[in-house]
């Protein structure tokens, strides 16, 4: 399987996700955060710590006007309860209301009672009941909700420093009520009791929000796949061998698609071949019960015959019985002989000895066993070794063992006055034998079935003689020495060709003789 892309990794997927839930859920929170502060308190927001002051002095100052019996603590608690910036008011009698915070620093404080001390004139420059009069220049001092002189950042002597705190009078007919005390900067611990339970509460919110969301976005899918892939598993160990996962994605659950996939490919095809293996083996039992059956079944029929006292049998009867029991008895072990040869071949056993073959040889062998028979039956049989084709390596005995068969094979089903033509010729590496013959040839139906085992197309051929191991045999020579074997046939001529076999030799003297160069052996068990 080729490398995946990095990108197209689960876990690279999970990773980005991870990072994009994480980003949503700050860009969501800081935008709640901007939301909420811009929508709490009841002062105007955006003000400066400064114009903040003179807003409160100023309304402070209206109210205690419109009535003098106002509860100051109690208004300034119920209007800006809210306010984004924390402050106090010291009234001229001392008390001190806060708001926002609980406490200020004591050197605040005590630079906002030297200004109550020291008090800066009324709006208007009207003269105050107490203190010094009033100064009348353009300065800072004059008016509710502007500071006195010398007081903002720098600090005055007189009344102490403010480095961070701009203190602004406001006053009541005239009279100086109080300072009103705004932080330059937000301290912390009001940040903190102000925003925390609102921003945990939010945070906590989006936390499970976002998981839930991020959970069903990136998880999600990965967990449909690995259910239905394991879904899929089921269904195979259950017997579905046409169950298969879905392996699109390109990730590491399509690469275990795609291997269980193959893995069911391969139990698939295994099954398959079991279940043709299973109903072979179920045909060959029955063939070979029936063929077997056949000659049992005739001898036993006449050695009964033979047996009874009541059957008055003469001489030339009783040596008849005994010569058919004898030809069953032979047809049974020829039988038997081909089921036992077949099966050391197509398993790999007996003795299989590799050397150099002189085809003509072989030719030469199968023309003389044949050479009565095809006399009385009115046939030629011809060899043709062609060019570079005269040797091969192989088994002798088993390569003449496969001619034969196809040169009796042969001689059964041609007509009198046909030729049998035995040939060799050399394509390019190896070597190609056939053996041709000039009967009715072969019907088309059959010829994918004809070296099956017991396999029988003689009532197209006009016998019914033969026990159908033949061909299976010389099909099985024919593989253990790497080769392959096909048939031509129509009407009027019929050929079996050996190809594929091994054109090297591994001496310069042909014969039987080079078989000693080399063997191989083994035994079926």
């Amino acid at each position: 399987m080729s490398r995946m892309n990095w990108y197209r990794s689960l876990y690279a997927r999970i990773a980005l996700g991870v990072v994009a839930f994480l980003a949503v859920m700050l860009v969501v929170q800081a935008v709640l955060f901007v939301w909420m502060v811009g929508q709490s308190g009841n002062t105007a927001q955006g003000q400066s710590p400064q114009r903040l002051a003179q807003s409160v002095a100023m309304d402070l100052s209206m109210t205690l006007e419109r009535d003098p019996q106002t509860d100051l603590p109690h208004y300034v608690d119920e209007q800006y309860s809210k306010a984004t910036h924390p402050f106090f008011v010291m009234l001229l009698d001392g008390r001190v209301i806060t708001s926002g915070v609980g406490s200020f620093p004591e050197s605040t404080l005590r630079a906002a009672r030297g200004m109550l001390q020291r008090p800066p004139p009324p709006p208007g420059g009207r003269p105050s009941r107490r203190g010094p009069p009033p100064d009348r220049g353009d300065g800072p001092g004059g008016g509710a909700g502007r500071p006195p002189a010398g007081f903002g950042r720098g600090g005055d002597p007189q009344f102490g420093a403010f480095p961070f705190d701009r203190p602004v009078a406001f006053f009541v007919d005239g009279q100086l009520a109080g300072v009103v005390v705004v932080p330059a900067q937000v301290p912390f611990s009001f940040i903190l009791s102000r925003y925390a339970p609102t921003l945990g509460t939010v945070a906590s919110g989006v936390l499970i929000v976002g998981s839930v969301l991020a959970s069903a976005w990136i998880f999600g899918p990965p967990r449909r796949r690995l259910r239905a892939l394991e879904e899929t598993a089921r269904r195979l160990g259950a017997g579905d061998l046409s169950a298969r996962a879905s392996d699109r994605g390109g990730d590491e659950i399509a690469a275990v698609a795609q291997a269980f996939n193959a893995m069911a490919d391969d139990l698939a095809a295994e099954a398959e071949e079991l279940t043709a293996l299973d109903r072979a083996r179920r045909q060959l039992l029955a063939d070979v019960s029936h063929e077997l059956t056949t000659p049992v079944t005739a001898m036993r029929g006449y050695l009964e015959t033979l047996t009874m006292e009541e059957m008055d049998l003469d001489q030339t009867t009783r040596a008849r019985y005994l010569g058919i029991i004898s030809d069953e008895a032979a047809k049974l072990e020829h039988i038997i002989g081909d089921l036992l040869d077949l099966a050391r071949l197509e398993g790999g056993g007996g003795t299989f000895e590799l050397g150099t073959v002189a085809l003509s040889q072989v030719f030469d062998r199968v023309v003389a066993r044949h050479e009565r028979t095809c006399q009385e039956a009115g046939i030629t049989m011809t060899q043709t070794l062609g060019a570079g084709a005269e040797t091969m390596r192989g088994d002798y005995e088993r390569l003449e063992q496969a001619v034969q068969n196809l040169a009796a094979n042969a001689i059964r089903y041609s007509p009198a006055g046909s030729t049998i033509r035995l040939r060799s010729r050399l394509d390019g590496e190896t070597v190609t034998i056939t053996v041709e013959d000039s009967g009715t040839g072969i019907p088309a139906e059959h010829l994918s079935h004809i070296f099956d085992r017991f396999y029988k197309a003689d009532a197209s051929r006009g016998d019914s003689t033969g026990s159908g191991l033949g061909l299976s045999i010389v099909k099985a020579i024919v593989v253990r020495h790497g080769g392959r074997i096909s048939v031509v046939s129509r009407p009027g001529r019929t050929a079996f060709e050996i190809a594929g076999l091994d054109a090297s030799v591994s001496s310069s003297a042909p014969g039987r003789a080079a078989i000693e160069s080399d063997r191989i052996s083994s035994t079926v068990h």
